[in-house]
């Protein structure tokens, strides 16, 4: 069994005297269609012991996701999801899409009361600083990188468990209008189904134009799927 995350690198940061610390992770970076969402989870010094069963998302059922969404939020001083539409990766770029998401976020928990002095960011690269030619909603927080920190960083296993429950639900919600595709089951991804699909249907308004996609007719319409 894969070890849990722990709250060791937040300890340090918190001796080194930061008071707000922030775990952030991405998901929907790699799919064909849907947004991209950033989730955040800020913990200070009081808060207690980390959710039981705490894991990366990614090595979790869907099911054990969504219970600990509850724990999680009454553990964390904040916690929030932002996310970027197709339409803006497709004319801001993945890194831009990443960052604007990201910073959608904090916003979220910044108007709470609690904008971090430091965030741990999961990878080795600091895409939430990348220089964007557009406003941001906030300003970006100090910025320290953690390979594999979905899981070894509590706070970033959290967030990732709100980011994918959450993007989850929203493609859940499309396969209502597009049910063709399969995203109740692939999430967007470059499953068989879905892209099968698109090479017989054509691409929807929640597919990334930008990205190589099979070539198929011309776009769908919600309508002709009803």
């Amino acid at each position: 069994m894969t070890p849990a995350p722990t709250r060791n690198l937040e300890r340090q940061l918190f001796a080194e005297g930061h008071t707000l610390v922030a775990g952030m992770d991405e998901v929907g970076r790699g799919a064909l269609a849907g947004p991209v969402s950033v989730g955040v989870v800020v913990i200070d010094p009081a808060c207690g012991r980390m959710p039981a069963g705490l894991r990366d998302s990614k090595l979790m059922a869907p099911e054990k996701r969504g219970r600990l969404v509850p724990p999680i939020r009454r553990w964390a001083r904040a916690g929030a999801v932002g996310h970027a539409s197709p339409q803006e990766i497709d004319r801001h770029g993945i890194i831009g899409a990443l960052c604007l998401a990201g910073h959608r976020a904090l916003a979220q928990v910044a108007a709470a009361g609690y904008a971090p002095d430091v965030l741990v960011l999961d990878g080795v690269h600091d895409w939430l600083s990348a220089p964007v030619p557009f406003p941001l909603p906030c300003p970006t927080p100090p910025v320290r990188t953690q390979v594999k920190g979905d899981l070894r960083v509590a706070a970033i296993a959290a967030a990732s468990i709100l980011a994918k429950t959450e993007r989850d639900g929203l493609m859940e919600e499309h396969h209502e209008r597009f049910p063709e595709f399969g995203w109740e089951s692939n999430k967007g991804y470059a499953a068989a189904v879905h892209t099968a699909a698109i090479r017989r249907l054509g691409a929807t308004d929640l597919h990334r134009r930008s990205w190589k996609l099979p070539v198929g007719p011309e776009p769908v319409q919600p309508s002709l799927l009803d």
